[in-house]
Protein backbone atom coordinates (compact mmCIF):
# COMPACT_ATOMS: atom_id res chain seq x y z
CA UNK A 1 0.00 0.00 0.00
CA UNK A 2 2.62 2.22 0.89
CA UNK A 3 4.20 1.66 -2.92
CA UNK A 4 0.97 2.61 -4.39
CA UNK A 5 0.65 5.85 -2.50
CA UNK A 6 4.39 6.97 -3.05
CA UNK A 7 4.38 5.99 -6.90
CA UNK A 8 0.79 8.06 -7.19
CA UNK A 9 2.34 11.18 -5.32
CA UNK A 10 5.87 11.00 -6.87
CA UNK A 11 4.23 11.04 -10.52
CA UNK A 12 1.79 13.46 -9.48
CA UNK A 13 4.82 15.81 -8.97
CA UNK A 14 7.29 14.95 -10.75
CA UNK A 15 4.46 15.79 -14.20
CA UNK A 16 3.35 19.23 -12.56
CA UNK A 17 6.69 20.51 -11.94
CA UNK A 18 8.03 18.84 -15.50
CA UNK A 19 5.37 19.88 -17.82
CA UNK A 20 5.87 23.35 -17.44
CA UNK A 21 9.43 23.14 -18.24
CA UNK A 22 8.79 20.84 -21.21
CA UNK A 23 6.47 24.00 -22.35
CA UNK A 24 9.14 26.66 -22.36
CA UNK A 25 11.08 23.85 -24.31
CA UNK A 26 9.31 23.04 -26.41
CA UNK A 27 8.48 26.66 -27.27
CA UNK A 28 11.62 27.73 -27.94
CA UNK A 29 11.95 24.79 -30.69
CA UNK A 30 8.92 25.47 -32.30
CA UNK A 31 7.32 22.16 -31.28
CA UNK A 32 4.28 23.10 -32.17
CA UNK A 33 0.76 20.96 -32.82
CA UNK A 34 -0.21 21.37 -36.53
CA UNK A 35 -4.22 21.35 -36.91
CA UNK A 36 -5.99 19.00 -39.79
CA UNK A 37 -7.77 22.12 -42.33
CA UNK A 38 -10.55 19.56 -42.31
CA UNK A 39 -11.81 19.60 -38.23
CA UNK A 40 -13.93 22.18 -36.74
CA UNK A 41 -12.76 25.80 -37.69
CA UNK A 42 -12.22 26.04 -33.61
CA UNK A 43 -9.01 24.39 -33.55
CA UNK A 44 -7.05 26.59 -35.78
CA UNK A 45 -6.36 28.88 -32.96
CA UNK A 46 -4.91 26.18 -31.21
CA UNK A 47 -1.72 25.97 -33.83
CA UNK A 48 1.30 25.72 -32.32
CA UNK A 49 0.64 24.90 -29.12
CA UNK A 50 3.55 22.63 -28.24
CA UNK A 51 3.27 19.06 -28.12
CA UNK A 52 4.50 15.80 -27.11
CA UNK A 53 3.78 16.22 -23.70
CA UNK A 54 3.37 12.58 -23.67
CA UNK A 55 7.21 13.08 -22.74
CA UNK A 56 6.43 14.30 -19.27
CA UNK A 57 3.78 11.46 -18.09
CA UNK A 58 5.98 8.70 -19.03
CA UNK A 59 9.09 10.65 -17.27
CA UNK A 60 6.51 10.62 -14.26
CA UNK A 61 5.21 6.95 -14.05
CA UNK A 62 9.43 6.03 -14.51
CA UNK A 63 10.32 8.30 -11.76
CA UNK A 64 6.94 7.15 -9.72
CA UNK A 65 7.61 3.79 -10.16
CA UNK A 66 11.60 3.53 -10.09
CA UNK A 67 11.02 5.76 -6.83
CA UNK A 68 8.38 4.36 -5.08
CA UNK A 69 10.63 0.72 -5.39
CA UNK A 70 14.04 2.22 -4.48
CA UNK A 71 11.58 3.52 -0.64
CA UNK A 72 9.84 0.58 -0.11
CA UNK A 73 13.51 -1.72 -1.22
CA UNK A 74 15.57 0.84 1.33
CA UNK A 75 12.30 0.08 3.99
CA UNK A 76 13.63 -3.78 2.85
CA UNK A 77 9.54 -4.41 2.42
CA UNK A 78 10.00 -5.53 -0.91
CA UNK A 79 13.22 -6.99 -3.21
CA UNK A 80 12.47 -5.72 -6.16
CA UNK A 81 10.16 -4.49 -9.23
CA UNK A 82 8.65 -7.70 -11.10
CA UNK A 83 8.89 -9.30 -14.70
CA UNK A 84 5.32 -7.87 -15.17
CA UNK A 85 5.99 -4.47 -13.60
CA UNK A 86 9.11 -4.50 -15.89
CA UNK A 87 7.11 -5.26 -19.28
CA UNK A 88 3.86 -3.12 -19.11
CA UNK A 89 6.82 -0.44 -18.52
CA UNK A 90 8.21 -1.09 -21.68
CA UNK A 91 5.32 -2.32 -23.69
CA UNK A 92 4.25 1.89 -22.54
CA UNK A 93 7.86 3.39 -23.36
CA UNK A 94 7.63 1.46 -26.70
CA UNK A 95 4.93 2.50 -27.77
CA UNK A 96 5.87 6.11 -26.61
CA UNK A 97 8.74 6.11 -28.49
CA UNK A 98 6.67 5.45 -32.01
CA UNK A 99 4.25 8.62 -30.87
CA UNK A 100 7.50 10.30 -30.17
CA UNK A 101 8.75 9.68 -33.88
CA UNK A 102 5.19 10.44 -35.22
CA UNK A 103 4.92 13.73 -33.06
CA UNK A 104 8.72 14.50 -34.41
CA UNK A 105 8.00 14.08 -38.04
CA UNK A 106 4.90 16.07 -38.08
CA UNK A 107 6.73 18.83 -36.47
CA UNK A 108 9.42 18.94 -38.96
CA UNK A 109 7.26 18.53 -41.52
CA UNK A 110 5.02 21.06 -40.98
CA UNK A 111 2.01 18.51 -41.78
CA UNK A 112 -0.55 16.85 -39.59
CA UNK A 113 0.36 13.72 -40.70
CA UNK A 114 3.46 11.75 -39.30
CA UNK A 115 4.67 8.33 -39.97
CA UNK A 116 2.47 6.57 -42.72
CA UNK A 117 0.11 4.16 -41.48
CA UNK A 118 2.59 1.06 -42.88
CA UNK A 119 5.36 2.75 -40.37
CA UNK A 120 3.62 3.17 -37.70
CA UNK A 121 1.79 -0.41 -38.21
CA UNK A 122 5.86 -1.97 -37.88
CA UNK A 123 6.23 0.31 -34.65
CA UNK A 124 3.21 -1.10 -33.23
CA UNK A 125 3.92 -4.44 -34.29
CA UNK A 126 7.71 -4.80 -33.36
CA UNK A 127 6.75 -3.25 -29.55
CA UNK A 128 3.45 -5.98 -29.77
CA UNK A 129 5.28 -9.17 -31.09
CA UNK A 130 8.43 -8.47 -28.46
CA UNK A 131 5.69 -7.52 -25.38
CA UNK A 132 4.07 -10.57 -26.24
CA UNK A 133 6.59 -13.30 -26.62
CA UNK A 134 8.50 -11.92 -23.18
CA UNK A 135 4.91 -11.95 -21.02
CA UNK A 136 4.96 -15.78 -21.80
CA UNK A 137 7.88 -15.81 -20.19
CA UNK A 138 9.88 -15.13 -16.62
CA UNK A 139 7.71 -17.91 -14.80
CA UNK A 140 7.93 -17.25 -11.02
CA UNK A 141 8.78 -20.16 -8.10
CA UNK A 142 4.95 -21.09 -8.79
CA UNK A 143 5.10 -21.51 -12.42
CA UNK A 144 2.78 -18.55 -13.26
CA UNK A 145 4.23 -16.31 -16.23
CA UNK A 146 3.02 -12.74 -16.56
CA UNK A 147 0.14 -13.51 -19.36
CA UNK A 148 -1.34 -16.66 -20.02
CA UNK A 149 -2.89 -17.93 -23.82
CA UNK A 150 -6.23 -17.77 -22.82
CA UNK A 151 -9.10 -15.37 -23.38
CA UNK A 152 -10.10 -13.59 -19.80
CA UNK A 153 -13.25 -11.36 -18.75
CA UNK A 154 -12.53 -11.25 -14.64
CA UNK A 155 -10.38 -14.56 -14.87
CA UNK A 156 -9.59 -16.64 -18.07
CA UNK A 157 -11.66 -18.46 -19.71
CA UNK A 158 -10.66 -21.80 -19.63
CA UNK A 159 -12.00 -22.97 -22.90
CA UNK A 160 -10.84 -20.07 -25.19
CA UNK A 161 -6.98 -20.65 -25.76
CA UNK A 162 -5.00 -19.24 -28.51
CA UNK A 163 -1.51 -21.26 -28.05
CA UNK A 164 1.34 -19.32 -28.57
CA UNK A 165 0.84 -17.85 -32.25
CA UNK A 166 -2.77 -16.92 -31.68
CA UNK A 167 -1.63 -15.45 -28.31
CA UNK A 168 0.83 -13.25 -30.19
CA UNK A 169 -1.63 -12.34 -33.03
CA UNK A 170 -4.02 -11.44 -29.77
CA UNK A 171 -1.96 -9.34 -27.83
CA UNK A 172 -0.99 -7.25 -31.14
CA UNK A 173 -4.84 -6.68 -31.85
CA UNK A 174 -5.13 -5.78 -28.04
CA UNK A 175 -2.24 -3.40 -28.34
CA UNK A 176 -3.40 -1.98 -31.30
CA UNK A 177 -6.97 -0.88 -30.86
CA UNK A 178 -6.33 0.48 -27.51
CA UNK A 179 -2.92 2.36 -28.46
CA UNK A 180 -5.74 3.45 -31.48
CA UNK A 181 -8.24 4.01 -29.45
CA UNK A 182 -6.70 6.70 -26.74
CA UNK A 183 -5.04 8.41 -29.55
CA UNK A 184 -9.01 8.92 -31.34
CA UNK A 185 -10.25 10.19 -28.17
CA UNK A 186 -7.08 12.45 -27.65
CA UNK A 187 -8.75 15.59 -29.75
CA UNK A 188 -10.29 17.66 -27.20
CA UNK A 189 -8.33 19.23 -24.23
CA UNK A 190 -7.57 16.82 -21.56
CA UNK A 191 -9.76 14.58 -22.78
CA UNK A 192 -8.07 11.55 -23.26
CA UNK A 193 -5.85 12.47 -19.90
CA UNK A 194 -8.69 12.94 -18.00
CA UNK A 195 -10.41 9.32 -19.30
CA UNK A 196 -6.91 7.69 -19.11
CA UNK A 197 -6.61 9.00 -15.24
CA UNK A 198 -10.10 7.53 -14.46
CA UNK A 199 -9.19 3.96 -15.92
CA UNK A 200 -5.94 3.58 -13.99
CA UNK A 201 -7.25 4.47 -10.90
CA UNK A 202 -10.07 1.95 -11.16
CA UNK A 203 -7.15 -0.49 -11.53
CA UNK A 204 -5.18 0.43 -8.93
CA UNK A 205 -8.59 -0.81 -6.96
CA UNK A 206 -8.34 -3.99 -8.97
CA UNK A 207 -4.59 -5.17 -8.89
CA UNK A 208 -4.65 -3.90 -4.91
CA UNK A 209 -8.01 -6.28 -4.26
CA UNK A 210 -6.33 -9.07 -6.76
CA UNK A 211 -3.20 -8.85 -4.67
CA UNK A 212 -5.17 -9.25 -1.40
CA UNK A 213 -7.22 -12.53 -2.72
CA UNK A 214 -4.18 -13.81 -4.52
CA UNK A 215 -4.08 -17.47 -5.09
CA UNK A 216 -0.89 -18.00 -4.21
CA UNK A 217 -1.38 -16.73 -0.66
CA UNK A 218 -5.14 -17.26 -0.22
CA UNK A 219 -6.05 -20.60 -1.78
CA UNK A 220 -9.65 -19.56 -1.67
CA UNK A 221 -13.42 -19.42 -3.70
CA UNK A 222 -12.70 -16.37 -5.52
CA UNK A 223 -8.68 -15.78 -5.14
CA UNK A 224 -7.17 -14.53 -8.28
CA UNK A 225 -5.02 -16.45 -10.56
CA UNK A 226 -3.14 -13.00 -11.31
CA UNK A 227 1.35 -12.60 -11.45
CA UNK A 228 2.25 -9.71 -9.95
CA UNK A 229 -0.63 -7.37 -8.69
CA UNK A 230 0.70 -5.32 -6.49
CA UNK A 231 3.72 -4.43 -8.96
CA UNK A 232 0.58 -3.43 -11.39
CA UNK A 233 -1.11 -1.53 -8.53
CA UNK A 234 2.17 0.65 -8.43
CA UNK A 235 1.99 0.78 -12.15
CA UNK A 236 -1.21 1.90 -12.19
CA UNK A 237 -0.67 4.50 -9.54
CA UNK A 238 2.16 6.01 -11.02
CA UNK A 239 0.75 6.12 -14.33
CA UNK A 240 -2.59 7.96 -12.71
CA UNK A 241 -0.67 10.49 -10.70
CA UNK A 242 0.73 11.25 -14.20
CA UNK A 243 -1.83 11.62 -15.72
CA UNK A 244 -3.29 14.11 -13.12
CA UNK A 245 -0.26 15.97 -13.04
CA UNK A 246 -0.15 16.92 -16.84
CA UNK A 247 -4.02 17.55 -16.81
CA UNK A 248 -3.41 20.65 -14.54
CA UNK A 249 -1.58 21.90 -17.44
CA UNK A 250 -3.56 20.46 -20.81
CA UNK A 251 -7.26 20.91 -19.26
CA UNK A 252 -8.78 23.88 -21.31
CA UNK A 253 -7.37 26.06 -22.69
CA UNK A 254 -4.27 23.57 -23.20
CA UNK A 255 -1.03 25.12 -22.42
CA UNK A 256 0.56 21.64 -24.21
CA UNK A 257 -0.88 18.37 -25.75
CA UNK A 258 0.17 15.05 -24.74
CA UNK A 259 0.62 13.87 -29.03
CA UNK A 260 1.06 10.62 -30.33
CA UNK A 261 3.96 10.35 -27.62
CA UNK A 262 1.38 10.04 -24.93
CA UNK A 263 -1.71 8.84 -26.55
CA UNK A 264 0.30 6.04 -27.58
CA UNK A 265 1.62 4.96 -24.64
CA UNK A 266 -1.03 5.33 -22.82
CA UNK A 267 -3.26 2.76 -24.80
CA UNK A 268 0.00 0.57 -24.74
CA UNK A 269 -0.65 0.88 -20.87
CA UNK A 270 -4.31 0.09 -20.77
CA UNK A 271 -3.59 -2.53 -23.51
CA UNK A 272 -0.80 -3.99 -20.94
CA UNK A 273 -2.96 -4.09 -18.01
CA UNK A 274 -5.80 -5.79 -19.47
CA UNK A 275 -3.69 -8.75 -20.24
CA UNK A 276 -1.35 -8.71 -16.91
CA UNK A 277 -4.52 -8.60 -14.78
CA UNK A 278 -6.87 -10.76 -17.07
CA UNK A 279 -9.12 -8.36 -17.48
CA UNK A 280 -9.20 -7.74 -21.49
CA UNK A 281 -13.28 -8.00 -21.90
CA UNK A 282 -13.54 -5.92 -19.04
CA UNK A 283 -11.20 -3.81 -19.93
CA UNK A 284 -14.10 -2.70 -22.52
CA UNK A 285 -16.49 -1.48 -19.92
CA UNK A 286 -13.78 -0.33 -17.73
CA UNK A 287 -12.09 1.94 -20.65
CA UNK A 288 -15.55 2.59 -22.76
CA UNK A 289 -15.26 5.97 -23.75
CA UNK A 290 -12.21 5.12 -25.64
CA UNK A 291 -13.71 2.24 -26.94
CA UNK A 292 -16.84 4.08 -28.32
CA UNK A 293 -14.70 6.73 -30.03
CA UNK A 294 -13.15 4.06 -31.79
CA UNK A 295 -16.48 2.60 -32.64
CA UNK A 296 -17.36 6.22 -34.14
CA UNK A 297 -14.66 5.88 -36.33
CA UNK A 298 -15.03 2.56 -37.81
CA UNK A 299 -18.43 3.03 -38.12
CA UNK A 300 -18.25 6.27 -40.11
CA UNK A 301 -15.89 4.93 -42.50
CA UNK A 302 -17.70 1.65 -43.41
CA UNK A 303 -21.14 3.42 -43.22
CA UNK A 304 -19.55 6.03 -46.10
CA UNK A 305 -17.23 3.30 -48.18
CA UNK A 306 -21.00 1.50 -48.45
CA UNK A 307 -23.54 4.45 -48.66
CA UNK A 308 -21.62 7.22 -49.42
CA UNK A 309 -22.98 8.80 -46.15
CA UNK A 310 -21.83 10.27 -43.12
CA UNK A 311 -23.62 9.16 -39.49
CA UNK A 312 -21.42 11.57 -37.70
CA UNK A 313 -20.95 15.08 -38.40
CA UNK A 314 -17.55 14.21 -37.91
CA UNK A 315 -15.15 11.04 -36.39
CA UNK A 316 -13.92 10.19 -33.73
CA UNK A 317 -18.02 10.99 -31.92
CA UNK A 318 -16.89 14.01 -30.05
CA UNK A 319 -16.12 16.60 -32.62
CA UNK A 320 -19.53 15.51 -33.63
CA UNK A 321 -21.24 17.24 -30.52
CA UNK A 322 -18.37 19.95 -31.49
CA UNK A 323 -20.15 20.61 -35.02
CA UNK A 324 -23.57 20.43 -33.29
CA UNK A 325 -23.11 23.59 -31.26
CA UNK A 326 -21.35 22.38 -27.94
CA UNK A 327 -18.52 24.23 -26.46
CA UNK A 328 -15.51 22.34 -26.35
CA UNK A 329 -15.88 22.22 -22.51
CA UNK A 330 -18.80 21.03 -22.08
CA UNK A 331 -17.74 18.21 -24.29
CA UNK A 332 -15.32 17.25 -21.97
CA UNK A 333 -16.56 17.49 -18.77
CA UNK A 334 -19.60 15.07 -19.74
CA UNK A 335 -17.34 12.64 -21.41
CA UNK A 336 -15.60 12.31 -18.30
CA UNK A 337 -18.42 12.02 -16.64
CA UNK A 338 -19.50 9.04 -19.00
CA UNK A 339 -15.49 7.69 -18.75
CA UNK A 340 -16.30 7.65 -14.87
CA UNK A 341 -19.78 5.92 -15.07
CA UNK A 342 -17.86 3.23 -17.58
CA UNK A 343 -15.38 2.86 -14.45
CA UNK A 344 -17.67 2.49 -12.14
CA UNK A 345 -19.62 0.31 -13.85
CA UNK A 346 -16.55 -1.89 -14.75
CA UNK A 347 -15.54 -2.05 -11.48
CA UNK A 348 -19.11 -2.87 -10.22
CA UNK A 349 -18.96 -5.70 -12.46
CA UNK A 350 -15.42 -6.88 -10.91
CA UNK A 351 -16.51 -7.15 -7.13
CA UNK A 352 -19.89 -8.55 -8.08
CA UNK A 353 -18.59 -11.41 -10.23
CA UNK A 354 -16.27 -12.23 -7.13
CA UNK A 355 -19.13 -12.42 -4.79
CA UNK A 356 -20.68 -15.05 -7.05
CA UNK A 357 -17.31 -16.95 -7.50
CA UNK A 358 -18.04 -17.33 -3.57
CA UNK A 359 -15.32 -14.14 -2.27
CA UNK A 360 -17.66 -13.13 -0.20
Amino acid sequence: MIGIGLAGAIALLISILFTPYLIRVFSRQGFGQEIREEGPQGHKSKRGTPTMGGVAIMVAMWAGYLGAYGVIMLMGLRDRPSASGWLVMMLTTGLGLVGFLDDFIKIRKQRNLGLNKTAKLVGQLVVGITFAVLALRFADNYNQTPATYNLSFIRDISFISFGTIGFVVFCYGIIAAWSNAVNFTDGLDGLAGGSAAMVFGTYVVICFWQFRNDCTSFASAGCYDVRDPLDLAVVAAAAMGGCIGFLWWNAAPAKIFMGDTGSLALGGLVAGLSMMTRTELLMIVIGGIFAVEMLSVILQIAVFRATGKRIFRMAPFHHHFELAGWAETTVIIRFWLLGGVCAMFGLGLFYSEWLTAGGG
